[in-house]
């Protein structure tokens, strides 16, 4: 007798599980807190990108509920996942923040450990603290009061390894609506007068990762988290999941209860920030873009494209130009020919004329321009 293994999910199958979690198919009615949290926080590198990651999930959503939600710190902006900065919850900061810190502190070593080598870890962290926890700093300014301090060392390194070593939120006017401000930083616990958890739970973070991103590979959890080792976390937990296969043969864990729609549910156009975490949260991004199509993104990265979902795949780019009286969206077919995205225009075009009346509101004439 012979036992079937896990149910292989196709490519088409996994991409339309991933949209529905992540509220893709259809914008839904939600408070902004609700779906920073069921999305397992937002990758917010720019600092605009949340409101544009909340517009395309949250039917009708008003950018002012999210200023609220900062200035009255139930949200805030932390370096997190990958070492990136994102958007989430007071409490997912305190609760997750302490499980990255071996991250932080890899990368942060990798990238400036001789800038700041020099540096007594513990003086460093008590005296930048303290520096912080007076008022928000910039990070020139962390960087300039840690040198003093140790002269031979390179003061951005100092103030880098100080985000490492202790958890910086990045507070407003930072990441406003229609404001700016320098990047001033201060403590989390100072910011939000609690204190991160002294026994925060991997497991939990693991479950809330499938629940908004799955069903995923244990290296897909690793990307997203840029932890490490965490087969044994999966192998915990599998008694309350379920496995499947994809295509090329990968174990898949995913929530018993999680939404996999049919692979022919229809997929709307959708208008997907820069650095949504759609985009960078799998090992095998092959559920939302092709490879071709991550090369020539990857390439703009300093052109701060979006991405366009065409059948819930990524078709196309975009990026907002604004003059004195007008503001344009230009979409880029990336690799494939303009003509290729002839069949889905009038949907491109109608959603990104609802786009540019959140985004651009301001300027009195709206248009549509592709490359």
């Amino acid at each position: 007798m012979t036992t079937e293994g896990p149910r292989v999910l196709t490519r088409r199958e996994l991409n339309r599980a991933t949209l529905a979690r992540q509220h893709l198919l259809a914008r839904v009615r939600m408070p902004a807190l609700d779906m920073v949290e069921q999305l397992a926080g937002l990758q917010a590198q720019h600092p605009m990108s949340s409101y544009f990651t909340l517009w395309t999930r949250i039917a009708d959503f008003d950018p002012d509920e999210l200023v609220r939600l900062m200035t009255g710190r139930e949200v805030v902006r932390i370096a997190l996942m990958r070492s990136t900065i994102h958007t989430v919850s007071a409490a997912d900061c305190l609760a997750w923040r302490p499980l990255i810190a071996p991250v932080l502190d890899r990368m942060t070593r990798s990238s400036h450990g001789k800038g700041f080598a020099a540096a007594d870890p513990e003086e460093l962290l008590r005296i930048g603290r303290e520096f912080i926890d007076e008022k928000p700093r910039t990070f020139a300014e962390v960087g300039a009061f840690l040198g003093a301090r140790w002269p031979d060392a390179k003061p951005n390194d100092l103030a880098q390894a100080l985000r490492a070593w202790a958890p910086l939120v990045q507070v407003p006017p930072r990441g406003l609506w229609g404001r700016s401000g320098a990047v001033a930083h201060t403590t989390a616990e100072h910011w939000l007068g609690r204190t991160v958890d002294d026994d925060p739970s991997v497991d939990a973070m693991v479950l809330r990762y499938l629940a908004a991103l799955g069903p995923a590979s244990v290296k897909d959890v690793q990307v997203w988290c840029g932890l490490t080792r965490l087969k044994p976390v999966l192998e915990r937990l599998r008694p309350q999941l379920v496995t499947f296969r994809d295509e090329a043969g990968r174990e898949l864990f995913d929530l018993p209860d999680a939404p996999r729609p049919d692979a022919d549910t229809p997929a709307p156009v959708r208008f997907i920030a820069d650095f949504d975490n759609l985009t960078l949260s799998h090992d095998d991004r092959s559920r939302v873009a092709t490879k071709e199509w991550m090369r020539w993104n990857m390439a703009q990265l300093n052109m701060l494209y979006g991405g366009v979902l065409v059948d819930g795949f990524y078709r196309a780019a975009w990026r907002i130009e604004r003059t004195k009286d007008t503001a344009t969206l230009v979409v880029h077919s990336g690799p494939e020919p303009e003509d290729a995205l002839k069949p889905a225009r009038d949907e491109i075009e109608a959603e990104g004329r609802a786009l540019l009346a959140f985004a651009a509101a301001d300027r009195d004439n709206h248009e549509i321009a592709y490359a």
